[in-house]
């Protein structure tokens, strides 16, 4: 068992149910409730490509496994939006996967596969490590802090096509000039600038601001989650993941789309969907790894 597999078991991913494979870009695919499949990729100079790719698709597939069972072959069974579908997979990739507690159950089991590159590493080094705040090309292995700007750009640009402001054959160049002037970099190839994604290639056009809109929704869930199990950092801490698996599957994956998506985070949070909850956690979690 690799620990990407290890991790995605503890998240609560039915094997018997699904699969992973690797792929160019992570993604899911549903064929249906009893047939869930994730993807992976690799970076044989950073783990937490094929990791965080992991827990990201693994929230997904987690969402579309816990619809409710009566939901089969109905309309239903289906995420409330990918705003929703993007909470899970943010949530579970980015709130426990690059929280401290969660390595502090699973950087000893790293360091059993890596007790070379890990050997002088310690627990606080790593952790800091994977949070770095740093401009970088790619999206889905971006810092929480910088993702959004990420997203938009793409939307803005987006939008220039659609109103046809921009042409297709511009779009290289204009990805460029705005990622240079949000993030301080230019592209060096468009492999890692705008050719990074398979959504425009899909036709998946709108899909970009899902992401952003996940980010606000899946930390408007974690302090309900807060409230709701108050030892939660303690189970994590300890590598136990099932009852909050649990929670998310009563209070969101069992509905499907039943609600309305500002209607099922009303449901559950008492409000639409709200960024101050996200603000206060970007300002509080990276508060603490800068010193701020």
């Amino acid at each position: 068992m690799d620990f990407g597999v290890e991790v995605a078991t503890r998240m609560g991913y039915d094997w018997n149910r699904g699969r992973q494979d690797k792929s160019a870009h992570p993604f899911t695919t549903s064929f249906g409730l009893g047939d869930v499949r994730i993807t992976t990729r690799f970076d044989t100079g950073y783990v937490g490509s094929a990791l965080f790719s992991t827990m990201h698709e693994g929230g997904h597939a987690l969402y579309e496994q816990g619809f409710d069972p009566a939901l089969r072959g109905l309309p239903l069974a289906d995420g409330a939006s990918m705003a929703v579908h993007e909470s899970q997979s943010r949530l579970w990739e980015n709130l426990v996967g690059r929280s401290l507690a969660f390595w502090k159950f699973f950087y000893p089991r790293l360091k059993e596969y890596f007790p070379t590159q890990l050997a002088n590493v310690d627990l606080q080094t790593f952790y800091r490590g994977i949070n770095k705040v740093k401009p970088s090309y790619i999206r889905v292995e971006s810092d929480e802090a910088t993702y959004n700007l990420h997203i938009m750009l793409r939307l803005e640009l987006e939008i220039a096509l659609m109103e046809g402001s921009l042409k297709p054959a511009d779009l290289p160049a204009a990805w460029n000039a705005r990622f240079q002037e949000y993030l301080g970099l230019t592209p060096p190839t468009d492999k890692v600038g705008v050719l990074q994604d398979v959504h425009w290639s899909h036709g998946l056009i709108g899909y970009f601001p899902t992401y952003a809109l996940g980010n606000l929704v899946s930390c408007q869930l974690w302090e309900v989650l807060q409230q709701a199990i108050p030892d939660l950092e303690s189970q994590i801490e300890h590598g136990e993941l099932g009852v909050l698996l649990a929670w998310l599957r009563q209070n969101v994956h069992t509905h499907g789309s039943m609600f309305e998506p500002q209607e099922l985070v009303q449901k559950i949070t008492g409000s639409r969907i709200d960024p101050q909850p996200y603000m206060r956690y970007l300002k509080t979690k990276f508060g603490q790894i800068y010193g701020l």
